[in-house]
């Protein structure tokens, strides 16, 4: 799957995401917090991209990736959500347009969880985690309009479907 940004941005995303350590370090976080800081600052360079958009849903468009990390820019439908999950591997994000709601969860047990906090993230929010964990966590899309979201993942999108790890359901709050 070949990503959407041109060639020469595509390498110049990934050269700035590499770290000697991988992406299970504080280098690489640091990294991939500069590059969606740049990114979420410029929004009009993601807007004009041919992003798909799914009624009633969030897509995932791929940026940019290769062996260590992807890049998505993700376009949320009023009213979109994602499951409650949990991530195999490092998970970075900001917000370039709209609001995402994040709520935050608790496991209570391999397939339950309880809601611990929920959050508005706003246009330049940007956040990284590592697969240390839990970090279970759901975003949402309550409107109004559409949102837009860029992720660095540190996963290999020709080996894995998705970052997500465990899903769960919702139990209380």
């Amino acid at each position: 799957m070949q990503g959407i940004l041109s060639a020469e941005r595509q390498g110049a995303v990934l050269h700035s995401l590499r770290s000697g350590q991988g992406t299970l370090s504080g280098d690489y976080l640091a990294a991939a917090r500069a590059v969606l800081r740049e990114l979420v600052a410029r929004p009009q360079l993601i807007q004009r991209l041919p992003l798909e958009r799914k009624p009633g849903a969030y897509a995932r468009n791929l940026l940019a990736g290769d062996d260590g990390v992807s890049v998505w820019a993700m376009v949320w439908d009023e009213g979109s959500a994602t499951s409650i999950h949990d991530h195999h591997c490092s998970c970075c994000f900001g917000v370039v347009s709209g609001t995402i709601t994040e709520t935050w969860y608790r496991a209570i047990d391999a397939t339950r969880a309880v809601p611990t906090a929920e959050q508005q993230r706003e246009p330049g929010y940007v956040a990284c985690m590592l697969p240390s964990g839990p970090n279970i966590h759901r975003m949402r899309n309550f409107g109004p309009g559409e949102a837009i979201s860029i992720h660095i993942y540190g996963f290999d999108h020709e080996l894995h479907a998705s970052s997500i790890e465990m899903e769960y359901v919702a139990v209380g709050g």
